[in-house]
Order: C-alpha cells, then structure tokens, then sequence
C-alpha cells in the first residue's frame, strides 16, 4: 500500500467539526516529541507536510491528512510533558477520548513509543485503555536507527514485556532510514478497509 496524493483536510478542535466522511480513519498516538511528525512524514514521503516540532506540544487539535479514496490519518495532540495549561491539556483529553470513542470510522490507532526508553506510564495508560475499549491498536517503536541491533533487540523486548504487545502486533521504525516504513504500511492496510 502506498499513501498517494496526501492532502492536509483539517485541524479539528470539536466534534462538530469532524470531516463528514465514510473513509477509514487510522489515529497516531504518542507522548510529545516521541517523532510522530517525523513518522508521518516518512510514511506519506512527504518532508514538511505534518509540522516537525523541537518544542513539545506544537500539534494543538486532531489533524486530519486525506489518503484520496483511501483514508484518513488523524495525527492527534502529544500527551505528556507538552508545555500548555492544565486546562488546555484537559481539553486536549476529553476531545481525544471522545473521538476515539464515539468514531465509528476509526479502524485503528498506532501507538507511538520510543525505543531508548524503558515503558512509560502514559503510554501504558493509553494501551490498555485502548484495549478496554476494544481499540485495535498497532505498537510502533521509533528511533530504531539510534541503536544498534543487539540493543534495539533488548530494548524491543522490554517495551513488549512492559506493554504486552507481542512482537508479531509492533513495528520497528527509524525514519530516518525508512526501516519498517512498508511493514507499518502493510498492517495499516489490513486495517484500513472502507465501512460496508
């Protein structure tokens, strides 16, 4: 599957603002700065078409980028040290959790997790939420090209360990060097089939 003719549709900060679409909606999800832009970008070939921040906290409402006749891919806002209010986070929360909930064109959301670091709290708050909701999820670990191959190993199977994702239900990812770009790719379009 590749991900032809991107177009930025909207950014959506309420509900009623949502595309009145029957497309598939794949979200990406993951704690500020952890290269969700950066993954976007790889996966699209696009180099500045989702914004690529130092800062935390640059993506502010649901982004939604047009796979023409495909899907939707919905970049949502960076949770954790992200540098806004208490009550711009708490809005940021309740927008996401009710889209995620309420959605019924969302197939799948692909958890963003990097792989130097040990598992993190909110990352595991978000993975069992998702899974309590019977969320289809897709465990994603950037920054692959940081590490060299036996420590990317380790680090992969404690992340798996610390989140129960088995190794077969996550990707690999660099994208820097596009590993795991067409794995990524291929489970998103299982997953990406149009509502009958």
């Amino acid at each position: 599957m590749e991900l032809t003719n991107p177009q930025f549709v909207i950014s959506v900060h309420s509900l009623k603002q949502l595309p009145d679409s029957d497309l598939p909606e794949i979200a990406f999800a993951g704690r500020s700065n952890v290269g969700k832009s950066s993954l976007l970008n790889a996966l699209l070939r696009r180099k500045n078409l989702v914004k690529v921040s130092g800062s935390p906290g640059k993506t502010r409402g649901l982004n939604f980028f047009l796979i023409p006749e495909r899907c939707h891919l919905v970049d949502l806002p960076g949770y954790g040290f992200a540098k806004v209010s208490k009550s711009t986070q708490e809005n940021w929360g309740q927008l996401i959790t009710a889209y995620l909930e309420i959605r019924e064109q969302l197939k799948c959301v692909v958890v963003i997790i990097d792989l130097r670091h040990e598992a993190k709290q909110k990352d595991a708050e978000l993975i069992s939420w998702l899974r309590q909701k019977r969320i289809p999820l897709i465990g994603v670990y950037t920054k692959a090209d940081k590490l060299s191959g036996n420590k990317r190993n380790k680090h992969a199977a404690m992340l798996d360990a610390g989140h129960g994702i088995s190794s077969h239900n996550r990707v690999l990812f660099s994208a820097k060097s596009n590993v795991g770009r067409d794995l990524l790719l291929d489970k998103i379009a299982e997953l990406a089939t149009p509502n009958e």
